[in-house]
């Protein structure tokens, strides 16, 4: 049994070293997400995720930029060693200056076409969301936690021969941190389960940076509009302010002709008391974050699958060059424009405008909007 420098923090939850975790499940995972943009569609749309798979030998990462036509893919995967806060893939690596406020992400120049130096600030509070969990027959399929957050960047970044000055004052996204049990690495034998009708998958997710609080939005529902996650919270940047249930969610998507991607979408949260917030969605530039990062379009390529020692790639392509047919099995991540009406507190100062992240997918059949298969697509 090997220990690490996280063995010296109280922080053990179980009879082990800090490596282990309370289950041998393989697919028990431990990431980050993180997205950047300058609020401008003309400007880099970046992603970045960082996996660790403690029960399967495995730490990877990527970054998926789209600017202009253009979609640009770093990945890299190595076997995962004893030292937890080691946070570094081939030439990536997080560090975290101050916990649940500041992190530092590098990406050095090694010909993958991008690079930066970028820290993360929050600006709202690290929120804890619903607990997400469900079963495939009798076993644990999703078991997770996660938490969100809110901030600016600063720093650089460089597309190409192209450098951005990433300043707090215009760049900004957010984060979140999960951890638990999803499916992860090389896809094992669906045994029963492939008898089974349950690959029906809808699902928004939407981070709205307003003026003094952000509203997070997280719907999974499945084909008969059923829900297996609801949550709708207002997060207040001052940290004294808990945050506050919206209310339930309805929706409204109206689809581009010809796909399953949102041309824009309408969000309506009801309270008990009748008080509504409507929150209107225009997307104004897609990330397809599925295509080379390991969600699960690639075979050769999934989050947690064994590459070897080290292995670091990279790949550019055009988006119009992507696979339509594969773009329906994946959440796309859509920089959006969001206009936010909240009764009486927009009666007396008008509707806000923000922007942020709304990923939306919607796998398989679904009743609301008409899909009876994997394959429909909108009028």
């Amino acid at each position: 049994m090997t220990l690490s420098s996280m063995d010296d923090y109280p922080v053990h939850q179980v009879a082990e070293v800090i490596r282990h975790p309370g289950t041998s499940d393989r697919n028990f995972y431990d990431r980050y997400y993180f997205n950047c943009h300058g609020g401008d569609p003309t400007l880099p749309w970046l992603i970045v995720g960082f996996g660790v798979y403690p029960n399967l030998g495995v730490t990877d990462c990527f970054a998926v930029l789209r600017h202009g036509g253009d979609h640009r893919v770093f990945r890299a995967s190595r076997a995962l060693g004893a030292e937890r806060s080691d946070l570094a893939v081939g030439p990536f690596r997080i560090e975290i200056e101050q916990g649940l406020e500041r992190l530092r992400l590098v990406l050095d120049d090694d010909n993958t076409g991008m690079s930066f130096d970028l820290t993360f600030t929050g600006i709202s509070p690290a929120t804890l969301e619903a607990r997400h969990f469900q079963r495939r027959l009798d076993r644990v399929f999703i078991d997770t936690m996660r938490f969100v957050q809110t901030g600016s960047w600063s720093g650089s970044l460089t597309v190409a021969d192209e450098t951005f000055d990433v300043t707090p004052d215009i760049w900004r996204g957010n984060r979140d941190r999960s951890w638990g049990v999803r499916p992860v690495g090389e896809p094992e034998p669906p045994g029963r389960a492939v008898t089974e009708t349950h690959g029906s998958f809808f699902w928004i997710y939407a981070v709205i940076a307003c003026r003094d609080h952000s509203i997070v939005v997280l719907l999974q529902e499945t084909s008969t509009g059923e829900r297996v996650v609801d949550q709708t919270q207002r997060i207040w940047h001052d940290r004294d302010r808990p945050a506050e249930w919206l209310g339930r969610a309805e929706h409204t998507i109206t689809f581009r002709p010809g796909t399953r991607e949102p041309a824009s979408a309408r969000l309506v949260f009801t309270r008990p008391g009748g008080s509504v917030t409507t929150v209107e969605c225009v997307p104004q530039l897609a990330n397809f974050l599925g295509f080379g990062t390991g969600y699960g379009l690639e075979q050769d390529w999934r989050h947690g699958m064994w590459q070897g020692e080290l292995e670091v790639q990279n790949s550019h392509t055009l988006v119009s060059d992507l696979d339509d047919t594969m773009k329906l099995f994946c959440p796309i991540d859509h920089l959006t424009e969001f206009t936010v009406s909240d009764g009486a507190e927009s009666e007396r100062h008008g509707a806000e405008h923000a922007r942020g992240l709304f990923e939306f997918a919607v796998i398989g059949p679904h009743e609301q909007y008409g899909f009876t298969d994997y394959t429909d697509v909108a009028d």
